[in-house]
């Protein structure tokens, strides 16, 4: 018998029980469709989960700092350009004669040496304040990048341009920076208040003073300078241009750079050699005697690595080297496991239905062979083939598990979009419920084969009924 054959006499005989065969789909549908929305939650929340990880730090990239080596164990390693340098290979030493590993074009060619490192970006950071007008951000951060480490971050621009250009320092401003400026005098944050930004950087000016300290210490001592016998003179203001800002996320999220300030490291370098001439850059280390080094050290290294299943061997040889070493990976592991755990939870509830409609396809076949048993007889004794009789019966289960998994598909991507738009308009996060092409290929197969499944053994019966007990059934 052909297949064409088997698959018209299959849906006839699905057709001539309309209501068992509808009521055996709706089943299916339940199930597949309960199966789908429990795993897509967990999914969901995988997927929101690894979005904000990659936002704000991203999932294969790891954060430098400056750490302690054992100056017992240092071993030299040469590096491009004909020069070297000195590392320790033991960073579990705890000896008094620890060298700091400070963080400079060294160890960027080191750490860009390393095997799955792709590159690595220097970052000089400090904390500097901003006035305009009646306002002040007491606390602004600065990152001085190269325009290669710029153009990693990804920025969204709203307005203006990166600072790629080393001749002039320029900032370029996040989306969040204008709300942190507040009036000093009131304590009032006009964004926080009353929802308005207080400065526009592309159009106000706005001044800068490098020196925190001093600007501290002057607001200490006083409206008249003095604080006791001794007179603090208020620190210098710059007026710097800015380059650009960030576009304004329309859902209203933090962006990871929504509270920093860029500009080009190069620039910035030369600034602050200028302005703390022959003084300690906050936040850059002192010889002994407490005077600056020749060279400023970055605040931090960003590595980036090729592939996340490198991450903890990249990282064990950054703090192999001496190196503070921190990225996600440990919460990505943690969250993934903890997720998987979710997802096989809300998957076995799920699997539940999907259990009762399997009985119910089975019921519905065992009801078929006892209505058709004479019908089976009459085909064995005109010869047909067992296979083919029990492919019949196969393939009318397999029909259910398939009409039943592409609606219940249907209907789970129904539900999952009506809980997103009620996650959405919470403001909580953009989407909960995430269905990929491969989860809805796998779950109309698996209701095909719990269908089979289901029908396997009526089929069994069907094969083994006696011809003659079947033609005289009545």
């Amino acid at each position: 018998m052909r297949i064409l054959d088997l698959l018209r006499m299959s849906s006839a005989n699905l057709w001539k029980r309309k209501v068992r065969t509808l009521l055996t789909i709706l089943g299916v549908v339940i199930g597949t469709a309960s199966i789908v929305v429990m795993v897509s939650l967990g999914l969901g929340l995988n997927k929101a989960t690894m979005e904000d990880i990659e936002q704000y730090g991203g999932l294969t990239t790891i954060e430098v700092r400056e750490g302690r080596g054992d100056s017992s164990s240092y071993t030299t390693y040469s590096i491009g350009g004909g020069g070297s340098v000195t590392f320790s290979s033991d960073s579990g030493s705890s000896s008094s004669k620890d060298k700091v590993m400070r963080l400079d074009d060294a160890a960027v060619s080191l750490l860009e040496s390393l095997d799955h490192v792709e590159n690595v970006y220097p970052v000089l950071q400090l904390n500097i304040v901003a006035k305009y007008g009646q306002y002040v951000d007491d606390y602004m951060t600065i990152q001085g990048m190269t325009p290669e480490g710029l153009q990693a971050l990804n920025i969204e621009i709203g307005d203006g341009k990166l600072p790629l250009d080393d001749k002039e320092l320029q900032f370029f401003f996040g989306n969040r920076v204008a709300a942190d400026f507040y009036n000093p005098r009131t304590y009032e944050y006009p964004y926080y208040d009353k929802g308005v930004f207080a400065v526009d950087f592309m159009k106000d000016s706005v001044f800068f003073i490098f020196d925190q300290d001093a600007y501290y210490a002057s607001q200490n001592s006083g409206s008249s300078g003095r604080d006791g016998d001794s007179t603090t003179t208020p620190p210098k203001k710059y007026l710097i241009p800015t380059a650009g800002v960030e576009k304004q996320s329309e859902d209203g999220r933090y962006s990871a750079n929504g509270y920093n300030v860029y500009c080009n490291l190069d620039a910035l370098t030369a600034t602050l050699k200028r302005v703390f001439r022959n003084k300690a850059i906050p936040g850059q280390p002192t010889t002994s005697n407490g005077k600056p080094y020749k060279d400023l050290f970055y605040s931090v290294l960003k590595v980036n690595v090729d592939d996340i299943d490198n991450m903890i061997a990249v990282q064990e040889q950054i703090q192999a080297l001496g190196y503070e070493a921190s990225s996600n990976i440990e919460w990505i592991e943690s969250t993934q496991k903890q997720y998987a755990n979710i997802q096989a939870m809300l998957g076995g509830i799920g699997a539940i239905s999907l259990l009762v409609a399997a009985i119910g396809i089975t019921n519905t076949m065992m009801m078929s062979i006892y209505e058709r048993t004479k019908e089976i007889g009459v085909m064995k004794v005109l010869g047909c083939d067992m296979r083919n009789i029990q492919a019949m019966f196969l393939m009318e289960a397999a029909d259910i598990g398939l009409v039943g998994g592409i609606v219940g598909l249907g209907i789970s991507y129904l539900i999952s979009m009506i809980i997103n738009k009620v996650v959405a308009a919470s403001g909580n996060m953009s989407s909960l419920s995430y269905i990929p092409l491969w989860l809805a290929g796998a779950s109309v197969i698996f209701a095909v084969v719990i269908g089979m499944a289901a029908g396997y053994f009526p089929s069994k019966r069907a094969m083994k009924l006696s011809p003659l007990a079947a033609i005289r059934n009545e």
